[in-house]
């Protein structure tokens, strides 16, 4: 689909020789080849899901083999590695994490390792007990996706039976068992959930959690992506300000993805917008995503990729291990490209990519 967004001026991806796995002497940390330090981890547990959204993956998406999963074992190996190289947050993703029969085993081994921070992305149509089972575990915080509190809405949005209520009640347990932060995030699209902002946002007021607005990114597994259902941030700001003054409040740290706001009034909660198409922050990016099959993934968007699972199983050892790890974050691209003309869409769905 020709897109008609703006375009927006970036740099080339780095073309010239795959760099050796045993090239040296290297930085300590992970640092790509445009200076960015990788700090963050996203770590795909699966691409199954017991939703399908319309805006992720199709109603007869096909999954990879469960033989192809990253076990906890290697995940965990993954992980020391990842942090043996600088990476201080990891978020479990997917799919849908919780779809793990063994989660609680996979929290508790990367809850031991030296992290600032574990945290995890769920739909929230998760058995209630669960919820404190991970804070037990080690979690340290969570997200939910909640894109509209309509029951109608929601069941054609998500493609499934589930109601909006048990994921509000899922929230508001992990806020009561100290989650924290406790947060929502909200995919709006053009003539199908507009009407769902407001009444979000006055959950959010009610329970005292921050709503963060993520933009629709052409990831979905129907490639009907494009400005037709495109909402960008500062149209849902400008909707939800109408009713409601908003104070900004200062980014967490130099790599944050969202702008956040408070409520002027004082009310608890807040607002987020993550506005990768219309104010890309990839000069800041500081993450890294894993896929459930063990490929490391430097951009969403990008092409540069590499297989850890298989050489693992092979029986590479550490170092080349690391050697993988950093040849793939050398060739991180310097930005998504969303609105340039030769911008090429991912090949697979945000399912399989990991959120």
């Amino acid at each position: 689909m020709r897109l008609s967004l703006p375009v927006i001026e970036s740099e080339p991806e780095p073309v010239g020789p795959t760099p050796s796995p045993a090239r040296t002497p290297r930085p300590t940390g992970l640092i790509d080849s445009h200076g960015r330090t990788i700090r963050d981890l996203r770590l795909s547990l699966t691409d199954r899901c017991n939703f399908r959204c319309v805006y992720c993956m199709e109603p007869d998406q096909k999954f990879m083999p469960t033989d192809r999963v990253m076990q906890p074992a290697e995940i965990e190996r993954i992980a020391r590695m990842a942090i043996s190289l600088g990476v201080r947050t990891i978020r479990l993703t997917g799919g849908e994490p919780t779809v793990r029969p063994d989660l609680i085993s996979i929290v508790k081994r990367l809850s031991r390792l030296d992290l600032d921070d574990l945290a995890m992305t769920t739909n929230g149509a998760c058995d209630p007990d669960l919820i404190p089972q991970l804070r037990r575990a080690g979690l340290r915080r969570i997200t939910f996706s909640l894109d509209t509190l309509d029951p109608d809405l929601y069941a054609t949005m998500t493609r499934s039976r589930i109601q909006p209520e048990q994921v509000v009640q899922n929230i508001q347990r992990a806020a009561e068992i100290g989650l924290d932060p406790v947060r929502i995030n909200a995919v709006i699209l053009k003539d199908v959930n507009e009407s769902s902002i407001i009444p979000l946002v006055e959950m959010v007021r009610t329970i005292g959690v921050e709503l963060r607005f993520i933009e629709f990114m052409p990831l979905d597994g129907a490639r009907g992506w494009g400005p037709e259902r495109f909402v960008p941030n500062h149209h849902i700001r400008e909707l939800i300000e109408q009713r409601y003054a908003l104070i900004p409040l200062r980014r967490d740290h130099r790599s944050a993805t969202a702008h956040r706001f408070a409520f002027a009034d004082g009310t608890p909660g807040g607002i987020g917008c993550v506005s990768p198409v219309s104010e890309p922050f990839c000069g800041q990016c500081s993450r890294l995503r894993i896929t459930a099959n063990g490929q490391v993934v430097p951009c969403l968007f990008g092409r540069a990729e590499a297989d850890l699972l298989h050489p693992m199983r092979a029986g590479a050892d550490d170092a080349t291990i690391a050697g993988l790890l950093w040849n793939a974050v050398e060739r991180k691209q310097a930005g998504h490209g969303i609105g340039t003309t030769d911008f090429e869409r991912p090949s697979r769905a945000m399912n399989a990519i990991g959120g």
